[in-house]
C-alpha cells in the first residue's frame, strides 16, 4: 500500500494538470481545434528532417532533371520553394526560347530553360555544389592544368567553358584577359579565373 500511495497522488495530480489546462478557454471566448487533415504530414518524413539541399548531379540539379516540365509549378517543386520564380521569352538562334529565372530577393540564382521539359539548368547560386564538390568561385586551377582539350570560348561572351567529368555538367569561367576578342585565354591567365555559372544539359 506504501508503494501505490505515491503512485496514485502523482496520477490524481496529473490528472487535475490536464483537467485545468482543457478547461482554459481563450479571451475571445472561441475554441479552437486542432484539425489533422490541414497538418502537412510529408514534412515529418525522414528526408525532411534536416532540409534537403540541392546539388548538381549527372541526373539534374535538385529534382530538375529532363523529364521536369517546363511551367512554374513543377520548377517551383523541384527547387524545394526555395527561390521566386519568373518567366522570360528570348529570341535564340532563329527561333524563340522560353526560360525560367530562380531569384533569392534580386539575385538571379539559377536559370531553366527548355521547350515541353527542361532542357538546360544555369546555376548561379554560390550555396549550390555538384556532387563533387565544385561550387561558384572555384578556381580554375583547382579543376584543370590546362584548357586544351577540354574548354572552348563562349562565343560573344567573355566566358570560357570547360567540360567537367560528368558528361551531362559543364562549367563557366570568368577572370580578366587583354587579350584578342574571340582567343581562348592562356592558362596561365586561366588559371585567376573562378567558376561564375555551373550548366547541367540534358
Amino acid at each position: 500500500m506504501k508503494t501505490l500511495r505515491p503512485f496514485a497522488l502523482a496520477a490524481a495530480v496529473l490528472l487535475a494538470g490536464c483537467a485545468s489546462s482543457g478547461a482554459s478557454t481563450p479571451a475571445s471566448g472561441d475554441a479552437t481545434w486542432w484539425n489533422p487533415l490541414t497538418y502537412s504530414w510529408s514534412s515529418l518524413a525522414p528526408w525532411n528532417w534536416f532540409g534537403s539541399a540541392i546539388e548538381v548531379s549527372e541526373q539534374g540539379v535538385g529534382g530538375l532533371n529532363g523529364a521536369t516540365a517546363m511551367n512554374e509549378q513543377a520548377i517551383d517543386k523541384a527547387l524545394n520553394g526555395d527561390y521566386k520564380l519568373r518567366k522570360g521569352m528570348r529570341s535564340e538562334n532563329g527561333g524563340v526560347v522560353t526560360f525560367f529565372q530562380a531569384l533569392d530577393g534580386k539575385e538571379i540564382r539559377l536559370e531553366v530553360t527548355g521547350e515541353s521539359t527542361v532542357s538546360e539548368v544555369r546555376v548561379m547560386d554560390s550555396g549550390i555544389k555538384t556532387a563533387s564538390g565544385v561550387k561558384i568561385g572555384t578556381p580554375f586551377s583547382d579543376l584543370y592544368s590546362r584548357a586544351f582539350g577540354s574548354c572552348k570560348k563562349v562565343p560573344g561572351s567573355d566566358g570560357v567553358e570547360c567540360k567537367a567529368p560528368e558528361r551531362h555538367i559543364s562549367y563557366l569561367f570568368s577572370g580578366e584577359w587583354h587579350g584578342p576578342e574571340g582567343l581562348l585565354p592562356s592558362d596561365e591567365a586561366l588559371k585567376k579565373w573562378a567558376v561564375s555559372q555551373i550548366i547541367w544539359r540534358r
